[in-house]
């Protein structure tokens, strides 16, 4: 790895007690590089044990703060290298999401634009996660034959009612207010009093986290939510996405546009009627299995699933899904197995077990802290 590349994709500033990282990937929206990874997990590593480091800043150049993984450099690295080479970015990522899961300072997170898949890895675990006017969140990773991972099974299936599920099939997007309204934002604060927020927390000589919640509280607005905002169907949401498969939630949504056709749920069903359905089905047995773990665990899980994935054993669709809308950009990917009905539980079952190769470990977690139950 070249040094100078990994410390130019993150930059780091020192002002006082606090530690400013922002992420510096602008052409690529940020997209999480194995570069950009291995140096935030050697800064974290570094801050945890520095007294002068009470602080920990996250943030972004450009408009996005992270479109999320470097999904191309992974099939690259397959590609050329074999399924391990893509399994190591994974592995790596995981150990960061919850080095920052179980970290004892208090991370703030400026969610300024886009926070997707990876991106929402490396802010969703910390304590604070402040959106904008700007924000746009999603988890888009159905529509590519991936699913939810970077310990959203985690963070999504804590959401109210079945939001989350809502969120991890459909890949649907959230702005800032939204994602203050279900809890994946802590704070909302208006992009043009960042820089002032930025100021007052470099004065912090504290890592209390009431103390920083109170500072940014100073800046906080209580945004409007939209008319149509998904936030308010939570009805509908937890009507529908309740039930035990894809299948049943499909129907159920069906059902419900003819009783009371509704654009919104139409848009709904036809998200999900999109998705590669090898990956609605591990999603929400992944997100079901999340509900009864700490984040430790989901991570574990997650990485066994994303092996099976990358080995494609069961299906390939994580690259056709890649090619389709990543490479060739047709939008039209051509999934095998093609329909839900087609995909069994034991097909299921296989992404959820260990790999059955002689070189592969389950993801060992270091003892960074107590880990979130």
């Amino acid at each position: 790895m070249d040094p100078v590349t990994s410390q130019d994709q993150v930059l780091e500033e020192e002002v006082s007690y606090v530690r400013i990282l922002s992420l510096n990937r602008p052409k690529q929206l940020n997209a999480l590089s194995f570069q950009m990874v291995s140096r935030l997990l050697e800064l974290f590593l570094r801050y945890q044990h520095n007294s002068n480091v009470k602080l920990v800043i996250v943030k972004s150049i450009g408009r996005a703060f992270s479109a999320g993984g470097d999904v191309l450099g992974v099939v690259r690295a397959v590609k050329q290298g074999g399924w391990r080479l893509g399994a190591k970015f994974f592995y790596d990522e995981f150990i960061l999401n919850y080095l920052m899961a179980t970290y004892t300072k208090p991370q703030i997170s400026i969610l300024n634009g886009i926070v997707m898949g990876g991106g929402c890895g490396v802010s969703m675990h910390g304590r604070f996660r402040v959106a904008t006017e700007n924000s746009v969140f999603a988890m888009p990773e159905t529509a590519l034959s991936l699913f939810p991972d970077v310990g959203a099974s985690y963070f999504l299936s804590r959401l109210p009612g079945f939001f989350g599920e809502y969120l991890a099939l459909t890949g649907a997007r959230l702005d800032g207010a939204e994602m203050l309204a279900c809890g994946l934002a802590t704070h909302f604060v208006p992009s043009s009093r960042l820089s002032l927020l930025e100021e007052t927390l470099c004065k912090v000589d504290s890592s209390d986290p009431t103390i920083i919640s109170a500072i940014i509280d100073k800046f906080s607005q209580q945004p409007y939510l939209k008319d149509h905002s998904a936030y308010h169907r939570m009805d509908v949401i937890d009507k529908c996405f309740f039930h035990r498969t894809v299948e049943e939630i499909l129907s159920s949504l069906e059902r419900e546009n003819i009783d009371r056709p509704d654009a919104w749920i139409s848009a709904t069903i036809e998200l999900l009627k999109k998705a590669s359905p090898i990956s609605l089905k591990i999603t929400l047995r992944s997100m079901r299995e999340g509900r009864l773990q700490g984040v430790g665990q989901c991570l574990i899980r997650e990485y066994r699933m994303v092996c099976h994935v990358l080995r494609g054993e069961v299906s390939k669709d994580f690259f056709e899904g890649s090619r389709a809308i990543l490479i060739d950009k047709d939008k039209n990917p051509k999934w095998e197995p093609s329909k839900l009905e087609l995909i069994s539980d034991d097909m299921v079952d296989q992404y959820f077990s260990k790999v059955s190769d002689e070189e592969w470990e389950d993801l060992k977690l270091p003892a960074f802290a107590i880990a979130k139950l």
